[in-house]
């Protein structure tokens, strides 16, 4: 067995979309992380590994920003990968024509739509803003491509209005309607209530596109689709702007072993692609970070390890193989006589149980000195008791 969550969680009757879309925002929204900038070589390397994980579709970027966004695009539109590649477009002709000239499959055009931006940053009526979506809806599918509208802020958008533009935006022929929760700004109840009362207007699917200013990027998500949304939008290590996105391996993770949903991605390659990012945008993955994070198989306490050592799921509802991570059995001041000498085993060293719990007794007291038992301090530590030794 890999994996053992809760039985309880099978006693709710939920049920999911047959078919979910994760298109994933890493090389977009997440590069605008304040501080990240990805040249073309790591968002090719990155678009690679997301591909190899199996990612549906790929947001790789937004072309009209620079020459060297529209190049990175480009290169990764030439590699011929499996997942979809799309771009971010604002309702303008020329963001249009840009990214077609990339030869992307497809756009996710976006308007602000709630009175805070039409009033403060758009300058527009609601009517104005309406026409303008129209038009840039019905060019891009003139070209022949794959359409996404966006709402940005929808969640603090008037429902009326909201339910107006996005069933105008289905009359032209947009592929998807997106809900972009702009700051986080909804709960799961809130999600849970938007998504029934679009989607008794709206035969389109639906995509969320959640940040987590304030922790719920995976609860709206989930909650979203088991309303009726069809599509989520995710980052790798949940990087992006604030306090990020919905995080890709968190997503992936509570569907397939909390929710028994497979979208059937190799997870294998999640540890790796997490370091990959957090290698290209300079981003330090939080060791608690869930999923991915280094503490999330490093083990320390005493009556955690014995159990760990007998069987891991004791204390980890998931194996790390299956993501490609690791366990980590960690000294310290918590650490009881079965940790170490699961540590000296493993380096080949015999010792008696007088010596044994004087070598646990140095590594907590070298631990509350503030020192961190490194391979090199427990070689010295062994050393002190029983004499030389070769780790």
């Amino acid at each position: 067995m890999k994996y053992y969550v809760s039985p309880f969680n099978k006693e709710a009757k939920l049920k999911f979309p047959k078919n979910i879309t994760i298109y994933d925002t890493t090389l977009r929204d997440g590069e605008q992380t304040p501080g990240v900038c990805l040249g073309t070589p790591e968002k090719l390397e990155i678009a690679k590994k997301l591909d190899e994980l199996g990612i549906h579709q790929i947001e790789a970027g937004f072309p009209v920003v620079s020459q060297q966004e529209k190049n990175s695009v480009r290169s990764i539109v030439n590699e011929n990968l499996d997942a979809e590649i799309l771009v971010l477009s604002r309702t303008k002709k020329e963001d249009i024509d840009v990214a077609i000239d990339c030869g992307v499959d497809g756009v996710i055009t976006f308007m602000g739509t709630s009175d805070l931006h039409l009033e403060h940053k758009l300058k527009l009526t609601r009517e104005q803003a309406l026409n303008v979506c129209m038009k840039s809806i019905e060019y891009a599918k003139d070209h022949g491509i794959f359409v996404a509208f966006s709402a940005e802020d929808a969640t603090r958008t008037d429902l009326d209005f909201l339910k107006r533009i996005y069933k105008k935006a289905e009359e032209y022929g947009v592929d998807r309607i997106h809900i972009a929760d702009t700051v986080g700004a909804i709960n799961p109840q809130g999600m849970d209530f938007l998504i029934k009362e679009l989607r008794s207007h709206l035969k389109t699917d639906i995509a969320l596109h959640c940040h987590n200013d304030f922790g719920m990027a995976l609860s709206n998500c989930i909650s979203g689709l088991l309303a009726g949304a069809n599509a989520i939008s995710t980052t790798m290590n949940g990087i992006g702007e604030r306090a990020g996105n919905t995080s890709l391996e968190e997503m992936v993770m509570a569907l397939k072993i909390m929710y028994g949903v497979d979208l059937g991605f190799n997870i294998k390659v999640f540890y790796e692609l997490s370091r990959l990012v957090e290698k290209h945008t300079k981003m330090v993955v939080p060791h608690n970070k869930p999923i991915v994070g280094r503490n999330v198989f490093r083990h320390e306490s005493g009556i955690h390890v014995d159990a760990v050592i007998e069987e891991p799921l004791t204390y980890e509802p998931f194996l790390p193989e299956l993501i490609g991570h690791h366990r980590r059995i960690v000294l310290g001041k918590h650490s009881g006589c079965r940790a170490v000498k699961a540590k000296l085993e493993a380096c080949g060293i015999e010792v008696s149980k007088d010596e044994l719990c004087k070598i646990v007794e140095e590594v907590k007291k070298s631990r509350e000195e503030g020192r961190y038992i490194n391979d090199k301090l427990f070689n010295q530590i062994v050393k002190t008791v029983r004499g030389p030794v070769d780790l």
